[in-house]
């Protein structure tokens, strides 16, 4: 599969944007594992623009990480185009449009998944950005607006038109948020549409190896995005990419060398911010990870774990944890 002259491989496997998740550490990491492109948390146009210090460091990124996109956010046309330059002239490989993030200080003043309720604006910011960069445009959206609106097989061709080089589909709407299930039957349906000729990648509820190899051929999609599934769990894409090369689940590891997997990933994310920050970072995947489910009387020792500022204190408490199997 190839966005425009990258060429990504055979079926590849993408780290999902998102918000306080996909800093450059946990990028780093899961390209290790095997993620074959990577994307940064959504930056807002507004504040880009603005050159607001923290949003400017969202655009940091490093050759190892490569091929990496930006992804975008915002609602009005001259600043979609002018963070999209700047996003170009910060080295990104890819520009991402976010047109599918659904909370409401997003979508509920017309970003994200709220163009999903305008599309000539969205057409039209599309166009501009499109046209502004010499680098790939790609756009990640939702089916529609909610059950009653699910617009994306019509909406893909005139995204195509607009001159995207690719186009992720989350298989919900903006009303489901993230419950439920993804459907990613009208994934299929853009796929399978004879007059789409971009690549088509297919987001939404891939936990498994078993998954990803099923939903790639079930619904011919060009790639698949992982998200929440690679929270605290950075491995997924090893175990992922094993199964679609060999067709066999790879062996699992000892549980030390998961808990080692989030000692680095600690210590990535404090090395790149500070301790304090890196720590409140990484809380959000060790509340994630399904490495300490079923560990019994496990209660107290999660508080204890996503309430310390100290990486000491934090690997203190990783050498107390007794798993189960061991």
């Amino acid at each position: 599969m190839k966005i425009k002259h990258i060429d990504l491989g055979e079926r590849p496997v993408f780290l999902a944007p998102m918000e306080d998740v996909t800093d450059p550490a946990f990028r780093l990491m899961c390209k290790r594992f095997g993620a074959d492109m990577v994307y940064t948390e959504f930056v807002s146009s507004d504040a880009l623009v603005r050159s607001v210090n923290k949003t400017m460091q969202k655009l940091h990124i490093c050759d190892e990480e490569r091929p990496v996109a930006i992804q975008i956010y915002g609602r009005e046309v001259e600043a979609m185009r002018d963070a999209a330059l700047i996003a170009e002239e910060a080295g990104s490989d890819i520009l991402d449009i976010n047109f599918g993030c659904p909370v409401k200080k997003v979508a509920g003043k017309g970003a994200g998944s709220g163009m999903l309720q305008n599309v000539p604006k969205m057409l039209e910011i599309t166009r501009a950005v499109a046209d502004a960069v010499k680098i790939p445009v790609t756009v990640k959206t939702r089916l529609g607006w909610d059950a009653d609106h699910k617009i994306i097989v019509e909406l893909a061709e005139q995204l195509q038109d607009c001159g995207i080089a690719a186009l992720t589909i989350h298989g919900r709407t903006r009303a489901q948020m993230y419950t439920g299930e993804a459907d990613w039957t009208l994934i299929g349906e853009v796929k399978n549409n004879p007059r789409m000729h971009i690549p088509i990648i297919g987001n939404g509820d891939i936990t498994s190896a078993e998954k990803a190899k099923e939903y790639f051929e079930r619904y011919g999609v060009d790639a698949i995005m992982i998200g929440r599934g690679s929270i605290g769990r950075p491995w997924i894409f090893r175990e992922v990419k094993h199964y679609l090369r060999t067709g066999e689940l790879l062996p699992a590891e000892s549980p030390e060398w998961y808990l080692n997997v989030l000692r680095e990933e600690a210590r990535e994310s404090i090395a790149r911010l500070d301790e304090r920050r890196g720590i409140i970072h990484i809380r959000r995947h060790l509340a994630a990870t399904p490495l300490f489910k079923g560990i019994p009387n496990f209660r107290d020792t999660r508080i204890a774990m996503l309430r310390t500022e100290s990486v000491d204190e934090l690997f203190r408490i990783f050498d107390t944890i007794q798993f189960t199997n061991e």
